[in-house]
């Protein structure tokens, strides 16, 4: 995968605006992110602090590269797409580079979670935001009260609506911002939100959650570029929920969608019609509150490179179990100088 250009610095410092200034008024106009603040990126390597799971907690950052503890956050289902939430830590077997490792805990709790919720609100979303607004604020009903939220509305351009809240009346209003025009810089969000919930998220999980009906088609980063960028910073989470139905040109954006959610450990869902959008926001919600954590000592986390990870689960009264979790690692060592947006 190709290293991320310089070019999503500016995506990544229009979150610190809007942040440092309360976003836009509610109830206002749209305001495009100000160009005059993209030549104030500056550029340091990410931070190295260890990051480490509270006590009896089932979430902490996905994976502590910087230690030799490495903590994945885990959904399991069986074969027929339902979750297994009976399993001990027997039951598991993590890979690192091919080589078997030793499972030191497993915790199976309903932990809060940080959840960005990326709103595709290109002039292809026209007439489906009212219903992609209704769906989103269910899947928050249905959430760890304890959860934070942040609400990106995006086409070609990405505003930050609303700032983290558990207050649903907030998060309704941010659902609330429409353009409805322009294209689809798709990959830049991603990676713009991510470096938001990794710098300014309090809660011990982080997730995102894209919503869309087409390919990216403004952006300046590509896909490997933006998923390089998020395991590059030991990212988020990313659920995808695509409102692709018809074929063509939908079959390459379902295949980016489901990439970008594989490779964090989430999973690509694609409605078959826009009624039944409400079943998946619930499927979701579902999925986050029930992840395992499973942690294990790494003896190669140190060493420069990209690490790959697989997770297996096997267990009686189950046949075939499927293991979601992030496909590997950099190392910090191997990472490379992210923006710095100064958010805290």
């Amino acid at each position: 995968m190709m290293r991320a250009s310089t070019l999503s610095a500016a995506f990544a410092i229009v979150i610190f605006y809007f942040y440092a200034v309360g976003a836009r008024a509610r109830g206002g106009g749209s305001q495009p992110f100000p160009p005059q603040f993209k030549q104030r990126v500056t550029f340091a390597a990410p931070a190295t602090q260890r990051q480490q799971p509270a006590p009896n907690s089932s979430g902490g950052y996905t994976l502590h590269v910087d230690a030799d503890e490495v903590v994945l956050n885990c959904t399991v289902l069986d074969n027929k797409g339902e979750l297994v939430n009976d399993l001990s830590k027997t039951n598991f077997k993590v890979f690192e580079d091919k080589t078997l490792q030793r499972v030191i805990s497993l915790q199976h709790q309903d932990t809060p979670v940080s959840i960005g919720l990326l709103v595709d609100n290109s002039g292809s979303m026209r007439t489906k935001r009212a219903a992609v607004s209704s769906a989103a604020l269910d899947l928050v009903k249905a959430s760890n009260p304890q959860d934070e939220t942040f609400v990106i509305n995006f086409s070609d351009q990405a505003y930050l609506d609303q700032d983290f809240t558990s207050d649903l009346g907030e998060l309704q209003n941010g659902l609330a911002h429409l353009s409805l025009s322009g294209g689809t810089a798709l990959y830049d969000t991603v990676v713009t939100a991510a470096d938001k919930i990794e710098r300014s998220a309090k809660r011990p999980r982080k997730v995102l959650i894209l919503i869309t009906d087409g390919d990216d088609n403004a952006s300046k980063l590509t896909l490997d570029n933006a998923i390089h960028r998020v395991q590059d910073m030991q990212g988020p989470i990313i659920y995808s929920i695509g409102l692709m139905f018809g074929g063509g040109e939908a079959r390459h954006a379902r295949r980016d969608l489901r990439a970008l959610s594989s490779e964090t450990g989430g999973i690509a869902f694609f409605p078959g019609s826009l009624k039944d959008i409400d079943s998946v926001a619930a499927e979701v919600a579902r999925d986050i509150r029930n992840q395992y954590a499973i942690a294990y000592h790494s003896a190669r986390a140190s060493v420069d490179g990209y690490h790959t990870v697989k997770v297996e689960a096997h267990a009686q009264g189950h046949s075939k179990l499927t293991v979601y979790t992030r496909s590997g690692y950099f190392s910090r060592q191997s990472s490379s100088p992210n923006p710095k947006t100064d958010m805290n």
